[in-house]
């Protein structure tokens, strides 16, 4: 009897033994109905959960090359909170993005009249071309000054000021000098339709999402210029795809001091951004375009699964 309970002993350790020498990572497990599954598979009955859609968060920011003025503002619309660079509250002279505003204040003053077709034509020019004669006609028709006190009172801007350019007297829009944390809280007022009002709010931001032209010289004119880039470069198709985003930017090459003025101002559902700069006028206006973009690229945090966007290098272009 000892030799036979010995067999049968050494035979159960070597079978036991067997099972467990099989590496875990590709151990099957069998369940009460005789379902097969591997053991990382999640329990039956519970769907895994899907990384939520990418969005822009408050994070660190690094861009180099900038040889005068630099910031940046997020505003989380969910959490109303304002994020952004230290110098967030320094200021820029807001240039052609202020226009949307001045095409808003317009057209919310109509209150329930239309606007002649030639002026809601120079409406849509002012926004998707940045036509300078089309949003100085919409600028009188609003009430000039009027409406950058308008502007500063119903969008509660702090940093925000009227400016008259050296060597003139008069007040000129283009000059409006704000931060890029005004800029985020004039793109919300713009958003939740205090600036346009209920009848013409969408309509705006439908016309920002529509603005054209890109850098190249050929865009470029001396009324009116290419505004599609900036931010909008720097953001994911997983951020694109989600729905309308609404931009404008302004830029001018400033002879008094030698430096592009350049802003960029971007808003969607969930957040509005703006990035505020100024720099040498030899680096050209893709310079100002790529800082722009690579905040944007900056502030969309990896995705699980996702290949990491690298944000777009700052190299200076000249034509």
């Amino acid at each position: 009897m000892r030799p036979r309970v010995t067999l049968v002993l050494a035979i159960t350790a070597v079978v036991l033994g067997g099972l467990l020498l099989v590496p875990s990572a590709y151990a099957r497990l069998v369940d009460s109905g005789g379902v097969t599954s591997s053991a990382e598979d999640p329990p039956v009955g519970i769907e895994p959960s899907a990384p939520p859609p990418p969005t822009l968060t408050a994070a660190p920011v690094t861009v180099k090359g900038v040889d005068g003025f630099f910031s940046w503002a997020l505003l989380d619309r969910k959490a109303g909170k304002i994020s952004g660079a230290r110098n967030m509250t320094s200021t820029n002279s807001t240039e052609s993005m202020i226009k949307v505003w001045i095409v808003s204040d317009y057209l919310r003053r109509l209150k329930d009249k239309e606007p002649p077709s030639r002026l809601l034509k120079m409406a849509s020019t002012a926004i998707r071309d940045s036509n300078d004669d089309a949003t100085n006609t919409l600028y009188n028709a609003a009430g000039g000054v009027g409406s950058l006190d308008r502007l500063i009172k119903m969008c509660g801007l702090t940093e925000t000021s009227k400016e008259i350019p050296p060597g003139d007297n008069r007040v000129w829009w283009s000059y409006t000098s704000m931060s890029p944390r005004d800029a985020v809280r004039m793109g919300e007022c713009l958003k939740d339709g205090t600036a346009a009002g209920p009848k013409w709010t969408d309509w705006v931001l439908d016309e920002m999402s529509k603005v054209r032209g890109t850098t190249a010289a050929k865009d470029q004119r001396a009324r009116q210029g290419g505004g599609r880039w900036g931010i909008i470069d720097g953001l994911p198709q997983g951020i694109l795809g989600q729905g309308r985003v609404s931009i404008k930017n302004g830029w001018t090459l400033i002879n008094a001091d030698g430096k592009w003025h350049l802003n960029c101002l971007a808003i969607t559902d969930d957040w509005v951004l703006s990035v505020m700069t100024r720099y040498s006028g030899a680096k050209g206006l893709d310079f100002g375009a790529d800082v722009c973009a690579s905040v944007a690229s900056q502030l969309v945090p990896p995705q699980p699964g996702a290949v990491l966007k690298v944000p777009r290098p700052l190299t200076v272009k000249r034509s």
